[in-house]
């Protein structure tokens, strides 16, 4: 049996991409970020290491011993955590992180799969075995957009694309063609509840991928969480990047959307 390393952050991404791996008969072993991946990931695995940030390099050895050469990087770290304890005070880290131009995400992660190849180690595809979950363009909801509402979201999917160019975020809030809310470090989840509360409902979110978007990492993704927070917050529309965006529990989040009226495009 072929075997994978899965390098596991938070919500269901892992998950997804461990049950998918096991089907094609891959044997995964996981290193499991503490206070980050779920504990479900130890009946999706054949192994997991539980390891927090600061003893980063002992996933090397891990995966060494394991026989492992090809990994995947699968979930989000809080991006908070660039500013904790455990980061700031840890020499390793400091080491890793020493002389990038800047804390940019994808400046990071270039970073890390420097590290990762000089190790050995190669660092594929986030979506590898989960294709099918990347709408292709078209509207995913059985509501469409009317002529007035596709120029708001194509507003929106300009600006969004802007803001990625600039690594600043990869989501926006629109309504009426004005800018609500634009993606910090907070996340998309945050930034629709700010937005709900900025525009009092009504508003739009398009989130979008990076100019040359390097799929092995830090891939845009949305799922039922997302559509939950939408409706929470009274959006009337998600636009995603199609084939760029991995969308989690997709059928479930449609038939959602479509009982409260959600519009969900993919452009």
């Amino acid at each position: 049996m072929n075997k994978i390393g899965l390098i596991a952050g938070n919500r269901k991404f892992p998950l997804l991409f461990a049950q998918a791996a096991r089907k094609k008969n891959y044997s995964v072993v996981a290193v499991a970020i503490k206070g980050e991946a779920s504990i479900k990931l130890k009946s999706l695995v054949d192994k997991v290491y539980w390891l927090d940030l600061k003893e980063y390099n002992r996933m090397f050895s891990i995966f060494k011993a394991e026989g492992i050469t090809k990994v995947i990087m699968a979930g989000q770290i809080s991006p908070w955590r660039l500013f904790s304890r455990d980061v700031q005070s840890n020499s390793q880290i400091r080491e890793l992180l020493a002389g990038i131009s800047d804390m940019k995400a994808a400046t990071i992660f270039s970073k890390i799969i420097i590290r990762l190849e000089q190790e050995g180690l190669k660092l594929l595809d986030s979506t590898t075995f989960i294709e099918e979950s990347l709408p292709k363009e078209g509207v995913l909801t059985k509501k469409e957009p009317n002529s007035s509402e596709w120029e708001v979201i194509h507003f929106g999917f300009e600006l969004a694309k802007a803001i990625a160019h600039l690594d600043i975020g990869q989501t926006v809030a629109v309504k009426n063609k004005a800018i609500v809310a634009v993606e910090g470090l907070e996340g998309t989840d945050n930034l629709i509840r700010r937005s709900g509360k900025i525009a009092r409902g009504g508003f739009m979110v398009v989130k979008v991928s990076r100019p040359k978007q390097d799929m092995r990492f830090d891939i845009p993704v949305v799922g039922l969480n997302t559509v939950k927070t939408l409706i929470k917050a009274r959006a009337t529309c998600l636009g995603i990047e199609a084939g760029k965006t991995l969308f989690i529990d997709k059928e479930e989040s449609l038939r959602l959307a479509d009982k409260k009226g959600l519009v969900i495009v993919a452009l």
